[in-house]
This record gives structure tokens, sequence and C-alpha cells, in this order.
């Protein structure tokens, strides 16, 4: 039988509809791509889930100012603190998929998928992870009315008057809240937990000596060691952070095993097309690597991060899953 028989459902010959659709599938590569490169024609809002002055904004700001002049359109940073990231990033969620609201994500974010038995949002399927920014360790430090010199000193302190010490943090089921009540449950001594909506407000009230202790981004604390205002007792990175040389790892400190490393990146809604997903990463990692970047960028205390979104993804999901464990571990529950 002839090959330009009928289709007996559509009465067009086969191959006709074999040739319509390769050629809607070139049409809609090609506008997609078109697409990409026209893009963004508009202002892009990105949503941080933190108050403003901490790490995250710092880094929001520094690389979302970047992409404002290589875009030239308006990277707006959008503040929208509250129940630990949860508040912006449901808010993102629920936004359009078309590229314009991007997505601060952090160590958080991976945290709330185990922390929070009832998110508004999944973490995986709601999202399309871009890319990632920069990365930093936490630092554990203390107040000047802290006598403790050393972070075994600190243990013994709240050893010896339990309670009398309390902790701040950005948040329940924050990373430094996490690692904090790993501690107590594995080490056995207690602090009182203190949470804030952002880590300026952490460091402020140290500095009154409202609180004592905080494990931080090394970010939110480096102005405030390097002056002397608070003091550093242990760095939790495999090696020592190259801004704080003379700060001890937290295996130097002596507790091996205990380290953690801070990191900032991208996601965006669900269905945001995937050539928009790939400009925003090449476009974020080209300005991150940009000298001047990478100059503040260390002198903030951190080091730029490069991976493609697939890596990303996966990067992000193996975090939810390290972070599920330290969950159950530390015993941790929301208040």
């Amino acid at each position: 039988m002839s090959s330009s028989r009928r289709d007996n459902r559509s009465g067009s010959p086969v191959w006709m509809r074999l040739i319509a659709g390769v050629s809607l599938l070139m049409l809609c590569s090609v506008s997609s791509v078109a697409f990409a490169q026209t893009y963004p024609t508009k202002p892009v809002r990105f949503v941080i889930t933190f108050a403003a002055g901490g790490p995250a904004d710092i880094v929001a700001r520094l690389l979302g100012g970047k992409l404002t002049e290589l875009w030239k359109q308006q990277v707006i940073v959008d503040n929208r603190g509250g129940a630990n990231g949860i508040v912006g990033t449901e808010m993102v969620a629920r936004s359009a998929p078309d590229g314009y609201t991007m997505l601060y994500v952090n160590t958080s974010f991976t945290i709330n998928a185990s922390f929070y038995p009832q998110l508004p949002f999944d973490p995986v399927k709601d999202f399309v992870q871009v890319t990632p920014m920069a990365s930093s360790p936490a630092l554990l430090a203390i107040g000047p009315s802290v006598p403790a010199k050393s972070l075994q000193e600190l243990l013994a302190l709240a050893k010896a008057k339990p309670g009398s010490l309390a902790y701040g943090s950005t948040g329940v089921g924050a990373p430094g809240h996490l690692y904090i009540e790993l501690l107590k449950s594995t080490l056995g001594f207690d602090m009182v937990h203190v949470p804030y909506k952002g880590a300026a407000l952490v460091t402020t009230d140290m500095m009154g000596g409202r609180i004592h202790v905080t494990l931080l981004n090394v970010v939110a604390l480096l102005p405030l060691v390097k002056s002397g205002k608070l003091r550093p007792l242990a760095v939790m990175s495999a090696q020592r952070w190259p801004a704080i040389p003379d700060v001890p790892t937290i295996a130097e400190a002596g507790l091996p095993g205990y380290e953690q490393t801070n990191w900032h990146g991208v996601a965006m809604p669900a269905g945001v097309a995937a050539s928009i997903v790939q400009k925003v990463n090449a476009d974020m990692t080209r300005v991150a690597q940009l000298a001047d970047s990478r100059e503040q960028l260390d002198s903030f205390g951190m080091a730029p991060m490069s991976m493609s979104p697939t890596q990303f993804a996966a990067f992000v999901k193996a975090e939810i899953e390290t972070w599920a464990r330290a969950v159950k571990s530390s015993g941790a529950k929301p208040e």
C-alpha cells in the first residue's frame, strides 16, 4: 500500500502530519531561544526570605546589582522575612512562572523540608533550582559579657550553669538553631534558645548582652569579629577560613565532625522556561566571577559557587536529605 495513504482519523497523509509535528517542535525551540535572548524586558523581583542586613540580603544586593548592570533591567530586592523563610517562599511558589520572580534559597530552604511537616509548598516539585551564588562557613561566636576564651571553656561554663546562657538564631529551624540543639543533645549542656527574624537583630542583642552565643554565617559576624565587638571561637569549615585565619576550625577547637557550610542560590517557580533558567544560571555565574564581585565576596568571608541547573538541583536534593538526618538527630521541634 502507498506510504502516502491517509490516516483514517484525520484524513491527512501520515508524512504531512510528521512534517507538521517536527516543524512545530522546531518553531517552539526557536521561539524559546529568542525569548531567552530578549529576557528580561522588565524589572525582575528577587525575593529574599529574611530581614535586610543579613548574609542573604548582602549577597542578593551585590549580585542582583551586577545583574541590573548586565541586563539593563532593574533587579528589585524584596525582603519578605518570616517563619524561617516560609512566608516569602510560599509567595514565590504561587507566583507566575514567567521568569520575573526569583527566590533566594539557602540552607534553611532545605531544612524546612523536614523540620516543618506541613509546608504550604513542596520544596522540590514547586520550584526549579536555577543556580548557586556563593558559599561560606558558619562561625560560632560569643558576646563581650561571656568570660570564655575558647569553645571548651564555653562548654564548661554552660555545663556548670545550665540555662544561664542564651543563644540567638535567625529562627526556629535555622541552621544555627539545629546545630546548637544537636550539640546540646550530644554533649550534655543547656542553653536557652532565642529566635530572631534576622542576623542583624541577633548581633545587636549579643553586643548588648541580652544573649550570649550564636552560630551564624560568617558573613553576618565578620565585621563585628574584626572590630573586636564579638569573640570568635570556631569556624565550622574543614580548613581555616582565609578571612579569619587566626580562628580555629571546629575540629581544632575540639569537636571534629561538625563542619557546616552555608550556601546561597536562586530558584524560580516550577514551569519557568528552561531557556530562561539557563540564561539566569550563565549570567549569575558570570557576574559572581567578576574580579570586583570576587573581591567583595572575599571581604564578606564568602566564595563564589558555580553549578549547572541540573547539578544544583541534585545538590539541593542532597542537602534536603542531609538536614532531614540532622533534624531527627537533634530532636528539635517547631515552637
